[in-house]
Order: C-alpha cells, then structure tokens, then sequence
C-alpha cells in the first residue's frame, strides 16, 4: 500500500506545474496599489524619479510572475505586461470614481483618503480592477489568486471574471459575494451581505451567463439574493434587505422582503 501511494504522488508531483508565488502575487498588487495611492502603502515618493524607480520595480515584478503563469512563454508574458501598464491610466482614473462613489455614498466617511486607507469595500473593488485586467487576458491562476487574497483580507468575494461599471459603491462589505458572468452598471450601491450568484452550480453551465446583470443607479440591500443569468435588475430600482429574487424586475422597481414584527 505504501509503494502505491507513493507512486500515485511521484505521477502527480511531475505532472505539476509551476504557479506563481502566492506570497509574491499578494506583495505585488499590494504595491501597485501603493504606486497608486500613497495612503495604501504610506509612502510618499517625493520625486518623478522615484516613482520611475518604483514603476520599473513593478514591470520587473510582474514580467517574473507571468513568466511563471505562462510557463515561460516569453511572447505571452511581454503582451500581457505591455497590456497592463497600458491600461493603468484609466485603471486609476477608475479606482479613483470608486473611492468618491464610496466616500459620497457613506456619510460616516470623512475624506477619500480615509476610504482608501481603511474602506474594506475600495481594497475589494480596486483589487478586482487590476485582477480582472489579468482575467481579460487570460492569465491563468493570478486573477483568482488576487481575487482570493482581498477575500481573505474583507470578506468580499468579487470573482476577476465579473464585469463592474464606474462609480461602484461597496457599503460595510462583509459576505458580499459577486459570480463569475455578473454584469454590474455603473453608479451601483450594494451592502453587507448581498449575493449575486448562479441558480445552478452544474459544471457544463461554465461557459454561460450564469450570475445577474444589475443595470444602472441600483442600490441593493443587506443580505438581498439575486439568482441567474436571465436576471436583470433594471436600471434606478432598489432591492430591499434579505429579498430572494430570481426573476427580472423592470426599471424604477422597489422589491422589499415582506415580514411582520409584533412588539409586546
């Protein structure tokens, strides 16, 4: 039995493959992040040349880890690096809307440098920006990688494969989960708790829509469930706390979850 075993795990480790370093993936967004704004990493590059520096670093970083992810494919690793940083200036510009929407959206909120410094739901959206960038160009293992480190870090589930519009507001945050094909319009509010997932988990679904598409302008509650990929929340409609929905709603609808509370 012992020779067996060992044999079935001698096939399985030289079939594996080499994946990126997970703790090495974790620093690099964490630093991007920093490059981006000086409240994440708390550093302040005080001159052009620094941030030269820092952004050379990055290139550098990041050509070692798509190397890996692509098995030293050097013409696949150099397209997606090029396409990273060419996508960066609206990238930032994007992450930016989000910190307003969240700071304008939360009037306990005192600055946007106060969101980005501690707002779990900014660490949550601006991480999935920059992990769905790698999604769209097919890197394999790192967007679910990063994906799964702001996870850990807020709670916040947001699949790399979801497509997010501007202005995203992510209130409190925690238990918020967001699937793979959810389309989300922009000027979008959702809280703790809300689920936009799959009315089936059946594996020959993978390559349909499987997750809700949430219009413009909507606001969705704590602990709402919206379910399947024929869902659409229509634009400017709000969708109260704990509403189970698996049907489309038209534009400017109000769906609350109905419940008596008896005070004696």
């Amino acid at each position: 039995m012992r020779i067996d075993l060992i044999k079935t795990l001698h096939d399985s480790h030289k079939a594996f493959v080499e994946l990126p370093e997970i703790d090495f993936s974790y620093q690099f967004i964490d630093q991007v992040l920093g490059f981006m704004f000086p409240e994440h990493s708390r550093l302040r590059y005080k001159s052009e040349q620094e941030l030269d520096r820092v952004y050379d670093s990055l290139k550098s970083n990041l050509y070692e880890l798509l190397m890996i992810s692509f098995d030293n494919d050097t013409k696949k690793a150099k397209v997606v690096l090029d396409g990273f940083w060419e996508l960066m200036p609206d990238t930032y510009e994007t992450i930016k809307k989000d910190a307003e929407a969240i700071y304008i959206g939360d009037p306990a909120a005192y600055s946007q440098s106060e969101v980005i410094l501690t707002y779990p739901g900014f660490y949550a959206i601006a991480v999935y920006r920059l992990a769905h960038i790698f999604y769209q160009f097919k890197v394999p293992y790192l967007p679910r990688i990063l994906a799964e480190y702001a996870h850990r870090k807020t709670g916040i589930d947001i699949n790399p494969g979801a497509q997010i519009g501007n202005n995203f507001c992510i209130d409190h945050g925690t238990g918020i989960v967001i699937g793979e094909t959810a389309i989300i319009g922009n000027n979008v509010k959702i809280y703790q708790g809300v689920t936009l997932g799959a009315l089936s988990v059946e594996k020959m679904m993978a390559q349909t829509k499987r997750h809700p598409t949430i219009e413009d302008n909507v606001v969705i509650y704590s602990n709402a469930t919206i379910l399947g990929g024929e869902t659409v929340i229509g634009k400017g409609s709000i969708v109260g706390g704990n509403v189970w929905l698996i049907e489309s709603i038209p534009a400017f609808s109000r769906v609350y979850h109905k419940e008596e509370v008896v005070i004696k």
